[in-house]
């Protein structure tokens, strides 16, 4: 579950491409879920699950505010909070400075032991660890 976890935060905050819904993947190629060009986030079902704004809002699937990430990568709660960050190089952190993975340019997803555990396409990196950080999926 962990590592679902880790997957989806690392791709929602990079997923996002001009125009359509980028999906993203386990290791097993199995969809886990789509960011679509507005932001809005759906499961492997379709079920919209919430949505990521151009002004870093993410609010969830029944558009209450859950958290917000700022333009420097520092993802934050409802209540302002520090959770974590997402580097431009890929590298999410939590609240403690703690490595917790990374996304290459190539899509690939690597937790904290570089083993690959997904997949995505099309990195945008303002969005890589908001399904981490606010367990969306």
């Amino acid at each position: 579950m962990k590592y679902k976890v880790i997957i989806t935060l690392l791709m929602v905050l990079f997923v996002g491409s001009v125009g359509v819904a980028q999906s993203f993947r386990d290791n097993n190629n199995m969809l886990l879920g789509n960011v679509e060009s507005d932001g809005t986030v759906r499961n492997a079902n379709n079920m919209r699950l919430g949505r990521i704004f151009d002004d870093g809002t993410i609010r969830d699937g029944n558009n209450m505010k859950i958290g917000f990430i700022d333009k420097d990568g520092t993802v934050r709660d409802k209540n302002n909070m520090r959770l974590g960050t997402v580097s431009s190089d890929g590298v999410v952190r939590d609240n403690n400075n703690m490595r917790l993975g990374t996304i290459s340019p190539d899509g690939a997803v690597r937790n904290n032991n570089n083993m690959r555990i997904g997949t995505a396409s099309g990195i945008n990196s303002k969005y890589a660890a908001v399904l981490f950080f606010f367990d969306l999926l």
